[in-house]
């Protein structure tokens, strides 16, 4: 695999990281570069280290995970938008709170968990692939950190055009990628 094909590999594996930031901006009040930057970075470690498991679990588990590593997604990121919109749509009157609340390290990792069983899958299939992995690793997770950390600066924008109800949107765009996910690996050839 030349480095072209793993440019355009971590763009597409941060696709899904990049929307999903794109919601965490728009539900926090008025992130700053610092908030961005520490989102990508955990999204950006997390997409980055994905692959390299797959990859080491590779031979052995690829047919078994293959075969359902979309319902993971779609259920980790289903709980995750349920759990933001109902946050979103909560009567609060510490609107400062929920938003540090829904910027926690375990809320964030778990997010980027989710955004990342699709580049656990990738990595399994890297395993075939004349690629190295370590680089094709740290491409990902830089591409990643990159998208995401833009993601949430965008995302501030959108979180004042749409104001006290942005968490919903995030929500509901974990929940589409979700469905985006599913609908790739069960519809698509």
């Amino acid at each position: 695999m030349n480095l072209i094909s793993l440019f355009f590999l971590s763009l597409a594996m941060s696709a899904d990281a990049f929307a999903a930031a794109l919601g965490k901006g728009a539900t926090l009040q008025k992130p700053r570069l610092r908030d961005a930057l520490r989102t990508g970075v955990i999204f950006g470690c997390v997409e980055g280290l994905t692959p390299l498991i797959g990859w080491l679990v590779g031979y052995a588990a690829l047919q078994y995970v293959e075969a359902w590593d979309h319902w993971v997604a779609f259920f980790l990121l289903l709980g995750l938008g349920l759990h933001m919109i109902y946050e979103g749509m909560k009567i609060d009157s510490s609107e400062q709170d929920k938003a540090s609340e829904s910027h926690s390290f375990m809320l964030l990792a778990l997010t980027a968990v989710a955004t990342s069983i699709d580049a656990l899958a990738v990595g399994m299939g890297l395993a075939f692939v004349d690629v190295n992995i370590v680089l094709a690793a740290i491409m990902i997770g830089s591409a990643t950190c990159i998208m995401v950390t833009v993601g949430v600066m965008a995302g501030r924008l959108l979180g004042r055009a749409i104001g006290r109800r942005a968490e919903v949107v995030g929500g509901v765009v974990l929940i589409l990628i979700g469905a985006a996910i599913v609908y790739e690996h069960v519809f698509a050839a």
